[in-house]
């Protein structure tokens, strides 16, 4: 049986490694997205049919920026309940996303870790994609329900 204690020790370091597995699967879907050319970050948006066209450049370049904004905050774990909240909205984004371009029968490539786009029928890795988005998904939600961690600046400010 766990004690209290030692639940209390072992929570923060479960909760360090999430946040650093989760800051690395962020950083590297933006950084995989920024380093393309503007055209291909927008046209990874533009292929899920979900948006306006005035919008897709906004969210094709604004979100990876995201991504590594809420990676850095991740790493250095500074308001980290409140980041892995964010992370948690935009996972489940990502989830509706990936499910509606699957209901509607569009056959794209998710664009999470840079590309994206049309791909030939049959090349799509839809359940695949979903499930592994369910499991960073957890990861933000173990975050927000306990945020306390070791290495984090929260802890140095006493938050």
């Amino acid at each position: 049986m766990v004690t209290e204690t030692r639940r209390a020790e072992v929570l923060p370091w479960i909760t360090t490694a999430a946040r650093i597995v989760l800051a690395a699967i962020l950083f590297w879907a933006g950084w995989a997205k920024v380093t393309e050319p503007p055209a291909l970050q927008k046209q990874a948006v533009e292929a899920y049919q979900l948006l306006p066209a005035s919008l897709t450049g906004l969210v094709g370049y604004g979100l990876p920026v995201l991504e590594i904004v809420l990676a850095v905050l991740l790493l250095v774990g500074f308001a980290t309940r409140f980041v892995a909240i964010i992370s948690a909205v935009l996972m489940a984004v990502f989830i509706g996303g990936i499910a509606s371009a699957w209901a509607r029968g569009l056959s794209i490539d998710c664009g999470c870790f840079g590309g994206g786009g049309a791909v030939a029928k049959g090349q799509t890795k839809y359940l695949s994609e979903i499930i592994r988005d369910v499991v960073f998904l957890a990861l933000a939600v173990w975050i927000a329900r306990f945020p306390r961690s070791r290495a984090s600046v929260d802890g140095l400010l006493g938050i």
